[in-house]
């Protein structure tokens, strides 16, 4: 689909579920690619080119708060850690969600499978996300990973004690280390000489040896995925947890609903993939229109229904300045379509009913304002094609008869 959501509460195994099912894609595309070529090399072509390789028919992308450097104290609104009035406008976390935005809405297309890892624990901004995924044409799925609470805090507690342990383990090792550094770089001096002797041929190696490691992981966004996942404070942990919003596959935004709950095995996690799979690029793959709303109308070569009232209008009240008697009263004929003279056979003629006094063109233009005001709600009404000009026409003949018998 090409975006798919991951969401869950925090600390419930969400990233692990990620990385599965972004290597587990990244394998079918390999597999897809191969395929390809294989069909490529057997079918012959009239002019072959042995350095022409099929193009991928998905380029995949793994955007999370670790592939952004978005830390997980931007989600920390406990009164000890922030102000009243900084936990109202909550600021950083709107910066946080706008930079994830950014980083879906450059790579999103019909082209691009997009593995978002995150919170996403707000229904509205799901909804944003599946917006943009409709805006650009192609399809978005939700992936739950279901956790109980209290295993999910379990994780969370034993990431906060191993943290801790680090911390007091580098502050005990501290000041040996800095005297074993000091020791190691005096019984090093005399080899450090000898290295500066060869060091700008060994420069040159290493930097053409790194230049083709980058060219190798250009387009890899696995690389940039942080293995140690950072902890929660406890009353940041809790906050989020109660904020989370489940998933509702009655909504259009939350559907497709994939689950995967913590105790599924192996077998069960690649049957979820592979209904995912279905979804983004297999069969089950479904044809996203717009909304209508945005939906650009297609003009008649005419021109659309504003242009064509306001042109029927002024054609009217020209012709009537024009045919009018000097003395006022009477009748004018009028064709039903413009550029037509009357009487020309296309259908009976318009009848347009003068007043005993003589019509003035501020009369007229304010009629037909007030009758273009009455009409513009027909916006939309192109699709009635040739009938469109004639028919305002016809009403409009009758408002100013309407008008005029009221004005005696």
């Amino acid at each position: 689909m090409p975006l798919i959501i991951v969401t869950g509460l925090p600390t419930s195994g969400k990233t692990t579920r990620a990385r599965q099912l972004y290597d587990y894609l990244s394998a079918r595309l390999g597999t897809q690619q191969a395929q390809q070529q294989q069909q490529q090399q057997q079918t012959p072509s009239p002019s072959p080119n042995p350095n022409s390789n099929p193009k991928p028919p998905y380029r995949l992308h793994f955007i999370s708060d670790s592939t952004l450097s978005i830390s997980r104290t931007v989600y920390d609104l406990s009164p000890a850690a922030l102000p009243a009035h900084v936990r109202s406008a909550n600021a950083s976390e709107k910066d946080a969600r706008a930079a994830v935005y950014g980083a879906v809405k450059r790579v999103l297309s019909p082209r691009d499978i997009v593995v978002l890892d995150g919170l996403n624990y707000i229904k509205g901004w799901r909804y944003q996300l599946y917006c943009e995924a409709k805006n650009v044409r192609t399809p978005s799925c939700v992936l739950q990973i279901g956790a109980g609470v209290e295993r999910a805090r379990a994780v969370n507690e034993a990431r906060l004690s191993a943290r801790g342990k680090r911390a007091r383990e580098e502050k005990e090792d501290g000041p040996s280390r800095v005297s074993k550094e000091e020791d190691g770089k005096n019984e090093n001096a005399p080899q450090q000489q000898e290295q500066q002797q060869t060091q700008p041929q060994k420069i040159e190696e290493g930097a053409s040896s790194h230049s083709q490691k980058a060219n190798d992981h250009s387009g890899d966004d696995r690389d940039n995925i942080d293995d140690d996942e950072e902890p929660y404070e406890p009353s940041n942990w809790e906050n989020l947890v109660f904020r989370y919003e489940e998933p509702n596959p009655m909504t259009r935004w939350d559907s497709p609903l994939f689950t995967l709950i913590w105790e599924d095995d192996e077998a069960q996690t690649r049957a979820v993939f592979d209904k995912i799979w279905d979804a983004v690029a297999g069969e089950g793959r479904k044809v996203v229109k717009p909304n209508q709303s945005a939906v650009q109308r297609d003009k008649d070569p005419g021109g659309d229904y504003l242009y064509v009232l306001e042109r029927e209008t002024q054609d009217i009240v020209k012709r009537i300045l024009e045919r009018q008697p000097d003395e006022g009263g009477g009748e004018v004929t009028l064709p039903r379509v413009n550029n037509n003279p009357a009487g020309s056979g296309e259908g009976s003629d318009l009848v347009v009913e003068l007043p005993g006094k003589k019509v003035g063109l501020p009369q007229l233009q304010r009629y037909r304002r007030a009758f273009v005001a009455l009409n513009r709600g027909g916006i939309g009404l192109e699709a009635v094609g040739k009938l469109a000009a004639e028919r305002l026409r016809e009403s409009f003949v009758g408002y100013l008869n309407d008008a005029f018998e009221k004005d005696g």
